[in-house]
């Protein structure tokens, strides 16, 4: 496993988090559970393509989907 590339997203992630956190106002607290919710779902999901490389993207899956209701069309 790479390690190189996970090291620095996540030093890319608390420093955008320590330039953004003192930004938000202290009585905004929906929005700093938003910035915190969807940092780490980003920071987790570029970890997991790090690691996982060959993941196949959304348009796969729509193709996987919508393929045999296709082939009832035609």
């Amino acid at each position: 496993m790479r390690m190189v590339p996970l090291f620095f997203s996540t030093v890319i992630v608390i420093f955008m988090f320590l330039f953004q956190w003192p930004k938000i106002n202290q009585n905004q607290k929906k929005e700093k559970a938003a910035f915190i919710t969807l940092t780490l779902l980003g920071w987790l999901l570029i970890n997991f393509l790090f690691i996982f490389p060959n993941t196949p993207g959304p348009t796969e899956f729509i193709d996987f989907m919508y393929k045999p209701l296709g082939r009832l069309l035609e």
